[in-house]
């Protein structure tokens, strides 16, 4: 029954798609009816086969909330088995239960449930998490490519080539498209488009873990270890707690940040309403995943949102920082949080203080933080005096400052572009795809080796210089592990970068050999930014683009060490020899 539901949930979910995005002919709406009721009899089969044959083990492992999904999807089945009486009893209740977008919205979120549940209870079988990650982010790109082909979510229309690259770099939160978004995709299409950002920000297996551990609960131990070493969870008691927190902060910090633009932009960009709450929303949530679209004619660089209030830029910034410092660091500062929240309250009561815990603050959070400041602050400065007298000329004090703060964030991994990349002189372009390569925090939104790799480098450089023979930061000792893993990723995304730009340029005879450099340090890194020359490119480039922004987002050294069987330490013991490095 397990495996009949499962299949059922995606040819319910691949049925309501199709049903909500394309035109239909009688017959096909027929069709697609057929298996979506088809689904809704395999559910509540599923319900009542556990209620009946498995009682007991049903009633001891099944959640509250899972009763409340189970109970839904039976009271789907009067519509199944009875006609919508004439003069019913209760009219109210009546007309609920026969209403067929309440009937259809049960069944979807039912569909997405034992999906979920069925992705995670794969894990059970001991699947490799890396190969589970990356085909679980391969299907995303693969549905979502289908789904902006249909005819409610672009304008014109779009070729298959186009909606792979698009699809690819929103799940992979990258920002390149090859075509104009505010031009192409209607707002249906905005809001798949915003759908797969969010499911590649946070992560395909978060949402999938959310759904079957908060309707379920009852996933095997080594599924929840899986889950619970990927979203930085200390223990598995708190990986619900985790999985919630990390969902709700998202949502809040994207509900905020949207009330924020549409107070910044309300009555300057000569839009509606409607229109002004789709803006804020989708840039709220593309600055917060740091996908770096937009769907306003030219970008974050549009005339009338450059000389209009300078705050909204701000608001973004604020929003990439968010996302791109880590949820890691999320969890820790909720900990911090209610550790204040308790002494505090235990102040309040008893009217005396508790000592505080020793190393409340993680030596990742310091380090992040610390690395993250320092080159916000740097970057900042150097953009500054680099495009002082050059992009920056016509601006006030002000707006330079805003936008020297806006650009330095930029290319860490949003994408966006307030000021147009050609115009920029050739030192900042080197210095934006250095700050491409190095990104934002580990487990973020963001691409690039991330600023813990690029600390830990600097670190091992310290210690080789003072001759010691360990990482030292805020008197730990960095595993020897956490040295190695940052090497490999620094060697695998130079190697990475080198093959990805020579085989585009070899792709691409007439285009600047700048702007490819630019553009494949962009797609590896899961930047977006661009110098212009996406959509001029050949089909064989935008799919060589496309696999470095999947590699970019799954991660190389993941990919290979999932790939390769792991051996773990020989048990003979080599003697010690040297090689001349110098």
């Amino acid at each position: 029954m397990g495996v009949i539901a499962f299949i059922a949930a995606i040819l319910c979910i691949v049925s309501q798609i199709l049903f909500v995005g394309l035109e239909h002919e009688p017959s096909d709406l027929l069709f697609l009816r057929r298996v979506i009721r088809i689904s809704q009899i395999i559910f509540i089969s599923k319900v009542l086969f556990d209620l009946v044959f498995r009682f007991r083990q049903t009633i001891k492992h099944t959640k509250f909330i899972k009763w409340i999904a189970d109970i839904s999807i039976l009271l789907t089945l009067p519509s199944l088995v009875y006609s919508c009486p004439e003069k019913p009893w209760i009219p109210w209740l009546c007309q609920i239960l026969y209403d067929q977008r309440i009937i259809l919205a049960i069944v979807g979120l039912y569909a997405v449930i034992d999906f979920c549940y069925g992705i995670i209870r794969t894990l059970s079988r001991r699947v490799n998490p890396t190969f589970m990650l990356a085909t679980s982010f391969l299907f995303f790109i693969i549905v979502g490519s289908f789904i902006l082909m249909m005819p409610r979510c672009t304008v014109n229309g779009i070729s298959y080539i186009d909606s792979l690259f698009v699809s690819t770099s929103a799940v992979c939160i990258t920002g390149l498209s090859s075509v104009d978004v505010a031009a192409t995709f209607t707002p249906f299409g905005l809001l798949v488009l915003s759908l797969l950002m969010q499911v590649g920000g946070l992560g395909v297996m978060t949402f999938t873990s959310f759904f079957a551990l908060f309707f379920s609960g009852n996933t095997s131990v080594y599924s929840q270890l899986v889950v619970k070493d990927m979203i930085y969870s200390k223990t598995i008691n708190s990986l619900l707690p985790t999985l919630l927190y990390i969902l709700l902060f998202t949502l809040t910090v994207e509900a905020i940040g949207a009330v924020a633009i549409f107070m910044c932009i309300h009555g300057t960009l000569d839009m509606s309403f409607k229109d002004e709450i789709i803006f804020s929303a989708f840039h709220a949530m593309s600055a917060f995943c740091n996908a770096g679209f937009s769907n306003i004619e030219g970008g974050l660089s549009n005339p009338a949102l450059l000389n209009s209030n300078q705050i909204f830029y701000l608001v973004a910034s604020g929003l990439i920082f968010l996302g791109s410092i880590g949820f890691p660091l999320l969890v820790n500062f909720k900990t911090i949080l209610f550790n204040y929240v308790r002494r505090f309250w235990h102040w309040l009561i008893h009217r005396r203080r508790i000592g505080e815990p020793i190393h409340v603050y993680d030596m990742n959070t310091k380090v992040v933080l610390l690395t993250t400041l320092t080159i916000f602050g740097v970057s900042s400065l150097l953009f500054f005096i680099f495009e002082y007298q050059n992009t920056l000329a016509d601006l006030s004090l002000y707006e330079k400052i805003v936008q020297s703060i806006f650009n330095s964030f930029v290319p860490r991994s949003s994408g966006f572009a307030s000021l147009n990349p050609n115009n920029f002189l050739n030192i900042t372009i080197i210095m934006m795809i250095a700050l491409m390569w190095v990104g934002g925090a580990s487990q973020s939104t963001a691409g690039g080796v991330k600023v813990n790799t690029i600390a830990i480098m600097f670190l091992q450089l310290k210690s080789v210089i003072r001759g010691q023979s360990q990482v030292v930061a805020y008197n730990r000792i960095v595993s020897n592990e956490s040295v190695r893993r940052a090497n490999a990723v620094i060697a695998l995304s130079i190697i990475g970068y080198i093959f990805f730009s020579l085989i585009l340029i070899a792709l691409e005879p007439g285009v600047s050999v700048k702007a490819l450099l630019f553009e494949s340090a962009s797609a590896l890194f899961t930047v977006g930014s661009s110098l212009g020359v996406t959509a001029s490119l050949t089909v064989p480039s935008k799919v060589l683009l496309s696999v470095a922004m999947f590699l970019g987002r799954v991660g190389l050294l993941s990919l290979l060490i999932g790939f390769f069987e792991h051996q773990g330490e020989s048990p003979l013991r080599h003697p010690v020899d040297n090689v001349i490095i110098n």
